[in-house]
């Protein structure tokens, strides 16, 4: 059976120190069939490198985007070097706001890639794990609001692979659990738009490390999703070190089945492959 990991951070993610190299390593050891690289870029918080400007520096490391040539041309080199032993895709987490699309569509347009995670990390340029976003909000009010940056961005912006994490508000929300029957109606119509649109979404593993109640996203929307005919689903560990690589694959995986999804996806020139679970 296809094993996958498409979603995988290494050093040109200002959030990790893992070398490309040890991922790879680390993902052959552990008998996975692909992996994609999938880096940061979160254009309204973070700069450029070769910008202009100074890099700000954040707990010792660059707080900055990819520096696409290397990343671009690491890639081209590890699969070289190891594509006779694992299957590795170009891919990017775009982390977009509505402000910035313009950006993300001119970064799209200048590479190749086989994969695109569209992720929700920022609203008006405020984080969510700082509670900055939430701050001065009620719970309704921020879950709303978060939901609405997310469909009017996917109603602009057709350059991707997948939702990611697609309810990441849940991990950061310290009042608790948000009744899904209060957002389901947001939720619904954001499907909708992805489905019509030959988009997918992810299932995010790191909801295990993080010790979520449900899984990521929660297993209302992955419902929702198949009862509205969705079938483009990829399988990510949102890895940042050794340790959370290629975790809880094989259980995810499990959990679809039980769902009653029977494909999930990998994907080529931006295209899904489907593959048995």
């Amino acid at each position: 059976m296809m094993l996958a990991d498409y979603h995988v951070h290494t050093e040109f993610s200002d959030d990790s120190v893992y070398p490309m190299e040890d991922v790879i390593e680390d993902a052959i050891k552990m008998g996975l069939d692909e992996i994609c690289f999938t880096d940061h870029v979160d254009y309204g918080i973070k700069l450029d490198w070769n910008c202009g400007k100074e890099i700000p520096y954040r707990d010792g490391e660059p707080f900055a985007n990819v520096d696409y040539p290397k990343y671009m041309e690491k890639i081209d080199r590890m699969k070289q070097q190891y594509g006779d032993r694992i299957k590795i895709r170009t891919g990017l987490e775009f982390g977009i706001q509505t402000h910035t699309i313009p950006e993300f569509q001119a970064l799209y347009d200048r590479y190749t890639y086989d994969f695109i995670i569209l992720s929700i990390h920022q609203v008006e340029d405020k984080e969510f794990w700082t509670k900055d976003f939430q701050r001065g909000r009620t719970q309704k009010e921020y879950n709303e609001r978060y939901y609405a940056e997310m469909l009017e961005v996917i109603k602009k912006y057709k350059d991707y692979s997948v939702l990611g994490h697609m309810d990441l508000i849940a991990r950061y929300d310290e009042a608790g659990v948000y009744p899904f029957e209060k957002i389901k109606p947001m939720v619904e119509e954001i499907l909708k738009q992805v489905i019509a649109d030959g988009k997918g979404i992810e299932v995010n593993t790191s909801s295990h490390r993080y010790g979520l109640t449900d899984t990521m996203p929660s297993k209302h929307i992955l419902k929702l999703y198949r009862e509205l005919g969705g079938e483009i689903i990829t399988i990510g560990s949102d890895s940042h070190k050794p340790e959370h690589l290629g975790a809880y694959i094989e259980e995810t995986k499990e959990m679809l089945k039980e769902l009653g999804y029977q494909k999930f996806c990998t994907f080529e020139n931006m295209k899904p492959v489907f593959h048995k679970l």
